[in-house]
């Protein structure tokens, strides 16, 4: 085994080492192009028509489609600049969020927090329990689908994919878990009280719409359908688009979701352009099996945040903090999820406005993005058509490789890697300060051992040369 310490004796050994600044990020194209369909080389990865695959990586938040707030309408998400955010941190992804209710939260405990615009027109004189007029659920408001569709030109626009969430769970509930500060259902449109249509979602009477993520209210389910249909319409023809069918919907929500990702499929075709599908976590308890065995292109499951499971390419995984710990994680978090063979996406609390937090100047937060940035920037470097996660190749487990290149994360300290044969160039990169060490002159085919040249996580890319 060859022994790459200390530092001094590294550059005896390996050349000089150079400390520079972040790694050189690859420059966004004027559009995204698509659609992307599951690269047939590496199928963690979806790929661009040409065969090209891509990482999907970026910070998502509660108000990028709809407003959300305190006054009734809130006040304006700043799109344009949210998009300036995702292109300074150099991200190519996000979900683009959607509410169900125009008023109450589960979380949030005043009445007055409002969702702007709906997806249905209000009618007539007589109101609903929001206060507003009630919804005709046969009639769709044209604000909403022009709002959803310039949103996803303004980001393709700027080289990035949008996920179009179609439903979310927290909009149908009146309690998510252990979040029951009020109750969401009370502003549903499908909510009896709340549409001219005589729709109501709620068959056993609790004042909660769990059967809206259901097939057990027929008349429901004819109107979503037609809903995602009408969303197709909108954007189907643009090529950053993929589809998620809802956010952490109820466990009941399975067999409905698989219906809803066949209707997604089967409208496409005979649009003659498909778009990746998606099926998140139910929340709480959801049972990742059901994603895997679900008829979707990509997935985000639940579980650990701090040892991601290694991706085999069954699914696309879309590893989201939102599913796996809510508003968590570090700057390691992105590399390992990475080099575990998952696109890695934050769940961003951004600028505090949907009242839970949020500071866009907040360490860690800043520090997480920063991170996806990098990522993306190193996942640009490599060859991911043929890159696999290898974590027997490592003794900290984290090893992206194939026959010429590997990347490694470490917690810190030094470890050991086999490497690819022949000499080796590359760089250390310091998560935490965004800076690189060059290394060259690596002599690779064997077990070494090497340690970095600063404390802390430490992530080495070596290639052969």
């Amino acid at each position: 085994m060859v022994r790459f310490v200390p530092l001094m004796l590294c550059m005896v050994l390996i050349g000089v080492m150079v400390v520079g600044e972040s790694p050189a990020v690859p420059l966004t194209p004027a559009a995204a192009t698509g659609p992307l369909q599951r690269s047939v080389h590496n199928p963690r990865y979806f790929a661009t028509p040409d065969g090209k695959p891509v990482l999907l990586t970026g910070a998502h938040t509660w108000q990028n489609l709809q407003d959300t707030g305190g006054t009734n309408p809130p006040k304006p998400f700043d799109y344009p600049g949210y998009l300036d955010f995702l292109q300074t941190n150099n991200h190519n992804f996000f979900r683009l969020w959607t509410w169900e209710q125009a008023r109450f939260s589960n979380e949030i405990v005043s009445d007055d927090y409002f969702t702007f615009p709906m997806p249905y027109l209000r009618t007539g004189a007589v109101l609903g329990l929001d206060g507003q007029p009630k919804f005709d659920l046969d009639k769709f408001n044209p604000e909403y689908f022009a709002r959803l569709r310039q949103r996803v030109i303004d980001a393709g626009g700027r080289g990035i994919y949008v996920a179009v969430m179609l439903f979310n769970g927290w909009s149908i509930e009146s309690c998510k878990g252990q979040f029951c500060d009020n109750n969401p259902w009370k502003g549903h449109p499908f909510n009896k009280a709340n549409n001219v249509n005589g729709i109501d979602g709620d068959l056993n009477g609790n004042d909660s719409g769990e059967e809206a993520h259901s097939l057990a209210v027929p008349a429901v389910t004819a109107r979503q359908e037609a809903y995602v249909r009408k969303v197709i319409d909108t954007v189907g023809d643009l090529d950053n688009v993929l589809y998620e069918i809802a956010n952490e919907g109820p466990g009941g929500s399975v067999q409905w979701q698989y219906r809803m990702i066949e209707v997604i499929k089967a409208y496409e075709r005979s649009k003659g352009k498909v778009h990746p599908v998606g099926m998140t976590s139910t929340y709480p308890g959801g049972d990742n099996s059901d994603l895997l065995a679900s008829p979707a292109d990509w997935i985000s499951p639940n579980g650990d945040v701090n040892n991601p499971p290694v991706a085999d390419g069954t699914k696309v995984i879309l590893s989201d903090t939102d599913h796996l710990c809510g508003l968590c994680g570090d700057s390691s978090w992105p590399w390992k999820s990475f080099i575990r063979g998952e696109n890695p996406i934050y769940m961003d609390p951004y600028d505090g406005a949907y009242g839970i937090g949020g500071k866009m100047d907040d360490n860690t937060q800043v520090s997480i993005r920063a991170n996806l940035g990098h990522v993306r920037a190193y996942a640009a470097k490599m060859d991911l058509a043929t890159a696999k996660p290898q974590p027997n190749l490592c003794s900290t487990g984290y090893c992206l490789s194939n026959s010429r290149e590997v990347l490694v994360f470490s917690p810190g300290g030094a470890f050991t890697v086999t490497t690819p044969a022949g000499r080796l160039d590359g760089q250390w990169f310091d998560p935490q300060t965004s800076r690189t060490t060059a290394v060259s002159g690596i002599h690779g085919g064997q077990a070494a051992e090497f340690s970095p040249p600063f404390t802390g996580a430490a992530v080495l890319y070596l290639k052969q040369q």
